[in-house]
């Protein structure tokens, strides 16, 4: 797992804009979507992955304890899985012209996330629930036009909070959590549940995504905010 560092003066600087450390510690669990990006075999086997994220490995215990947390208080689980078809080789090709150095590795890629490949799955470790939302997604943020339906899902579930897991940090999860602020929805990206190539890829993007857009919390936090914040729903309702 990464080694998370946040520099001191970018946590300080945080404090004094937002007059606290976690902005989004005041969450609604039954508004809350846990999105997971992109644990799929093609990014995390060998077998099929052409640019493997080893680190990727060691966050699904995380992403399974906050699944079941967020089901547990409330809110939905998505799993967002990385989506090649034809017409968005076209569409995007931009994209695929950026691998056109190595193309068998482009190739394995392209393979191994056709809609329904071994590639394509999720990994087998995670533990997906009749009651989670699957969605495919076309482009590196799942909130981007034309990428996905993942707004509009939320949309239709009412949920105003967002906490970003998955990999690659500083790609697919970086481009989704920006974006899904940009939609105004509460954005928290999970420093212990996101993984990248490197700690050092892995720390940019955290530290810039909390500096600007929105909060990163590890995991015990998330989950103490969770269940404090429905203890607190369901106090007041019971009034």
């Amino acid at each position: 797992m990464h080694a998370v560092n946040i520099p001191v003066h970018i946590v300080e600087r945080v404090v004094r804009r937002r007059g606290r450390a976690h902005i989004h510690d005041d969450l609604d669990p039954a508004s809350t979507a846990l999105v997971v990006v992109d644990m799929q075999n093609g990014f995390l086997l060998d077998e099929y992955a052409a640019y493997p994220c080893p680190h990727a490995l060691t966050i699904m215990p995380n992403i399974n304890r906050l699944a079941q947390t967020v089901r547990e208080t409330g809110g939905l689980v998505v799993w967002v899985r990385n989506t090649v078809n034809d017409a968005e080789q076209k569409n995007w090709s931009q994209w695929y012209e950026l691998s056109a150095g190595d193309p068998a590795r482009a190739a394995k890629r392209t393979a191994a996330f056709q809609k329904d490949a071994p590639g394509h799955q999720l990994h087998q470790d995670l533990v997906v629930h009749p009651d989670d939302k699957t969605v495919l997604k076309y482009r590196y943020s799942a909130f981007i036009q034309g990428s996905s339906n993942l707004h509009e899902l939320l949309q239709a579930r009412g949920i105003r909070t967002v906490a970003i897991t998955g990999t690659t940090t500083n790609a697919c999860c970086e481009s989704s959590a920006r974006d899904a602020m940009m939609l105004n929805y509460k954005t928290i990206m999970v420093s212990d549940g996101t993984a990248a190539g490197t700690d050092d890829e892995h720390n940019a993007t955290l530290t810039a995504f909390y500096a600007i857009f929105g909060d990163v919390m590890d995991t015990d936090l998330l989950i103490r905010c969770l269940r404090d914040n429905a203890k607190q729903s369901h106090a007041a309702a019971a009034v």
